[in-house]
């Protein structure tokens, strides 16, 4: 996935405190399995706008310009209360607000160097990782050797085309911003109701940003057409696929979400391609296929022993 996830936890899957209503009882008539898969495709799209606006913003300004229009809608929404709930777990929700804006920078840069489909295989591997090891089951170290494989497909070792190496690394500093996002979010969300603490870290995270993005993008931020593309890309990438997704949480059981978000590297690689024109070789599929497949057996294998979770 890309940027500050809506789909937070990925696997294994954590589901409590996300039973309240975000999105309305409207939503209640669309299958949740089709909402998530909204989310999904709602999601990588918001990411590749955001590759169309690099040209005038850079990454940097990119990133700024849609995390601070999302946490102006998410706080707009969720009006959180700045009381001594707030203060008292400050540290925490500081962390996790850092965790956004590494994440976002990092997986922008990611997509400025290599290709999407790529990126997102690559930062895939974070929360894949937090699983294995959260899990220390031993078929679970197979299931993570085949996402090794994957890897593997995209290096030299193997004769493919190595993408910059720059852009994979901070594709892989992505995954750990993303490994530590979903466990900073889990907290976060056992302390402020609904979406406030995700409103709250996105907050800070545009914060963070605001030097390196303002210095980055300069004038442009203020042009209307950027201004209208960022706000695109904020409904994108942030606020629809959250409001899509605490709704098909409400009814979907963990199994099938994390079986339906473990197919987010294939969604990516597939925008790449559509939206984006950028090739897929036989090498970048099979490294997907690789990365999903470990994904859903990591995934499953959670399921069938919830007591090691």
């Amino acid at each position: 996935m890309a940027e500050p996830h809506a789909l937070s936890v990925t696997i294994p899957m954590e589901t409590e405190g996300k039973s309240q209503h975000f999105a309305g009882s409207r939503l209640d008539r669309i299958p949740a399995a089709a909402l998530l898969m909204l989310a999904i495709a709602s999601l990588q799209i918001g990411g590749a706008l955001a590759v169309n606006l690099f040209a005038r913003l850079g990454p940097l300004g990119t990133v700024w310009l849609r995390v601070t229009i999302a946490a102006v809608i998410l706080l707009a929404v969720w009006r959180p209360q700045f009381d001594r709930n707030l203060r008292v777990n400050f540290v925490p929700l500081a962390l996790f607000g850092l965790s956004i804006a590494a994440m976002n920078v990092c997986i922008y840069q990611a997509f400025a160097r290599i290709p999407f489909g790529i990126a997102v295989t690559l930062e895939f591997l974070g929360p894949l990782g937090l699983a294995v090891y959260l899990s220390r089951r031993v078929h679970d170290y197979l299931w993570a050797g085949l996402a090794f494989i994957g890897v593997a497909l995209l290096t030299p070792l193997t004769g493919n085309a190595f993408p910059d190496p720059i852009g994979v690394v901070y594709a892989l500093l992505a995954g750990v911003c993303w490994a530590a996002y979903a466990k900073l979010g889990a907290a976060v969300g056992r302390v402020f109701p609904g979406g406030t603490g995700l409103a709250l870290g996105i907050a800070i995270a545009a914060l963070l940003l605001l030097p390196i993005g303002i210095r980055s993008a300069g004038p442009a931020l203020l042009e209307p057409p950027v201004l209208v593309t960022g706000l695109l890309i904020a409904l994108a990438s942030t606020v629809i696929p959250f409001s899509l997704e605490f709704e098909a949480l409400r009814r979907l059981p963990a199994r099938t979400y994390g079986i339906l978000v473990s197919l987010d590297p294939a969604a990516a690689t597939v925008t790449g391609a559509v939206l984006l024109h950028q090739p897929l070789t036989l090498r970048t599929i099979a490294a997907v296929i690789c990365v999903v497949s470990a994904a859903l057996g990591v995934t499953l294998a959670s399921q069938r022993n919830p007591e090691n979770q």
